[in-house]
């Protein structure tokens, strides 16, 4: 299982917000690439980042933060954030991000996935996120009817091969993740699924390793000291 430390960025800084709450949010770092540096020094191999003012906009308003991290870590980086047609997706690849995310978009226009998915295969990443299990687009603030399983699904058929899963009820919570959920997921698409949201506890994750899920995603109990990256990494390593 692969440990994703997070840096969701807004405004330049490295940032979390609760239940994706853009009026509840706190800043951890000023800088974000001081906050990739600390997470390839625990011994991270991937990093996940969000652009939030693009997943709010559309619009990567901080593709210089995110370059100057590209330039200065080995850690694979996973990026999602506003990328809602094909054009930007070359883009990223080029600027060296390993992975890019698409979220929004697999809801309004799923063709544009399925596409990129067999442009670039494992490259593309499929991000669900989801209250009550039913997915919310735009930076989570338009909320859709449509089934996060069903979708799930279809992207799966579509050969997608890594999902994020998101509890929005979860993220920044610290309260756990949705197992039931998460379960439910991995049970509804041929893709692999990545958890997300609720993340407060090393035990949090070790308890998904029966789940199937790929990979966690942790951000809040990083910054605040709650979970030791290192020792988790350790701890996963002989799971």
């Amino acid at each position: 299982m692969i440990i994703y430390p997070a840096i969701d960025i807004r405004g330049g800084k490295a940032v979390r917000l609760v239940e994706g709450d853009f009026d509840r949010e706190t800043t951890f770092d000023a800088d974000p690439l001081d906050a990739a540096l600390r997470w390839q020094e625990a011994g991270a191999e991937w990093i996940h980042i969000v652009d939030l003012d693009g997943a709010r906009t559309g619009a990567g308003a901080n593709r210089a933060v995110i370059e100057r991290i590209r330039a200065s870590v080995h850690c694979r980086i996973q990026l999602g954030g506003g990328i809602r047609t094909a054009g930007p997706i070359q883009e990223l690849l080029d600027l060296g991000i390993d992975r890019v995310v698409l979220g929004s978009i697999a809801v309004t226009d799923p063709d544009v996935v399925r596409d990129a998915v067999s442009t670039y295969d494992d490259r593309i990443a499929v991000g669900l996120d989801a209250r009550d299990g039913k997915l919310a687009t735009s930076g989570w603030e338009t909320q859709t009817d449509a089934d996060a399983f069903e979708v799930a699904k279809a992207m799966g058929e579509a050969g997608v091969q890594h999902i994020i899963f998101t509890d929005i009820r979860r993220d920044g919570t610290l309260a756990g993740p949705n197992v039931d959920a998460l379960q439910q997921m991995v049970a509804s698409t041929h893709a692999s699924v990545i958890a997300s949201g609720g993340i407060g506890a090393a035990e949090h994750v070790t308890g998904l390793v029966d789940t199937g899920v790929s990979g966690v995603i942790i951000g809040r109990a990083l910054y605040d000291g709650r979970i030791d990256l290192q020792q988790l990494l350790g701890t996963i390593a002989h799971v």
